[in-house]
């Protein structure tokens, strides 16, 4: 009989071991990680460039370049999303308000116009544990029945920022609540009936968008608020703020709302090639700037009608070693999405600040000029 030698049953072991593993973000090693951002690039030089990313987590140090490509299953999007085809009693909920084309079961064009929120992400769990990804990339990404992680093409001419935070199970009914609020476009959901009772947030978002075409209003238990930021302390003990603001808001998040509640003047990167764009505002409360010029990591240089990413920075760093806030989510500062729900999840950290502080060059000042970022002074 033939013997199959320890090492190989060891691999296929821990082979199927991963497989079966509970829901979690991976990074580029496919080590499973509390939090990871990715950075994606923008198209510079060539269609390469354009699949290119930095990496960051917690004992990464700051931006590192990512070892594959952004459409690689083998890099940290790719393991991290790609648990989504391969898992079976899982929850997921898949929502963009570009989702992709068509839009499955529809045979539309992946685009809802300015309906519900300005919002996208993946929520994937099971009994244990999960992650919430939130981007910026439309079309993103592929729904399950697809059966493979894939990245869209449209999502690379312009750079794209991602941010995974892996949450034990108990923290999601809360997310749903917060996704409540935003009024998501929800393309592909699905709740087993085994973990519905722990998430009725996430139940009543899936039913209520496979009723409306995907579309999600504010539900009853929701229909008075109109936002909401909440703690979420990831599995590791990480504690992020995610701000979520509904379509009665009606107003700027990052100034209106962000800013006093973190205490910050704030840079803002958001898409500036749409109507409306709100101009820096330097009114007595809180200073809050339009990005104009950007090189993250240092990489290369490039301007903020190149990018597609939504985050915010705070000016300065808190006194002591907490270091300063940074923001990422999926609205844009201009008028239209004032009256539409979004959001953003915010963590304070010293690397992760110096990270993306040190991304932004140029700024729009409130005389209509350009000013330094590197040199803007806070309060």
């Amino acid at each position: 009989m033939f013997a199959v030698p320890l090492a190989l049953l060891l691999l296929l072991y821990q082979a199927l071991e991963g497989s079966a593993g509970p829901i979690t973000c991976y990074d580029d090693l496919g080590k499973a990680v509390d939090w990871f951002y990715v950075y994606k690039l923008p198209h510079h030089e060539s269609r390469l460039e354009g699949l290119k990313y930095l990496f960051m987590n917690k004992v990464s140090g700051g931006w590192t370049d990512g070892k594959v490509l952004v459409n690689d299953s083998a890099g940290a999007l790719g393991r991290t999303v790609g648990q989504l085809y391969t898992s079976t009693e899982q929850g997921y909920i898949l929502y963009n308000d570009q989702p992709p084309t068509p839009v499955p079961g529809t045979g539309r064009a992946g685009n809802v116009g300015r309906s519900g929120g300005h919002t996208k992400g993946v929520v994937l769990f099971d009994k244990k544990q999960g992650y919430w990804l939130v981007h910026s990339t439309p079309h993103f990404p592929p729904p399950k029945k697809v059966g493979q992680f894939s990245y869209p093409d449209t999502g690379i001419v312009n750079g794209q920022n991602f941010i995974c935070v892996t949450y034990p199970l108990d923290r999601f009914q809360t997310i749903g609540e917060q996704l409540q609020i935003n009024q998501p476009h929800i393309f592909d959901c699905h709740i087993p009936a085994s973990l519905s009772s722990s998430v009725q947030s996430m139940v009543q978002l899936c039913k209520q968008s496979q009723q409306e075409g995907g579309n999600v209003s504010l539900l009853q238990d929701a229909s008075k608020i109109t936002n909401r930021s909440i703690a979420l302390t990831s599995l590791g003990g990480t504690k992020f703020i995610n701000f979520a603001k509904g379509a009665s808001f009606a107003d700027d998040l990052y100034h209106s709302w962000v800013a006093p509640a973190l205490q910050s003047d704030l840079l803002v990167q958001f898409w500036q090639r749409s109507t409306g764009i709100l101009p820096s505002d330097c009114s007595p409360s809180w200073k809050v700037l339009n990005i104009q010029e950007l090189a993250p990591g240092q990489r290369f240089t490039f301007k903020a009608t190149e990018d597609h990413s939504k985050w915010a920075v705070s000016t300065k760093a808190a006194v002591g070693s907490a270091g300063g806030w940074v923001c990422v989510g999926d609205i844009n500062r201009n008028k239209a999405e004032e009256k539409r729900g979004g959001g953003t999840v915010c963590l304070q950290d010293p690397i992760v600040w110096k990270a993306y502080r040190t991304t932004a060059l140029k700024c729009a000042s409130c005389e209509g000029g350009q000013c330094d970022c590197v040199t803007t002074a806070g309060r």
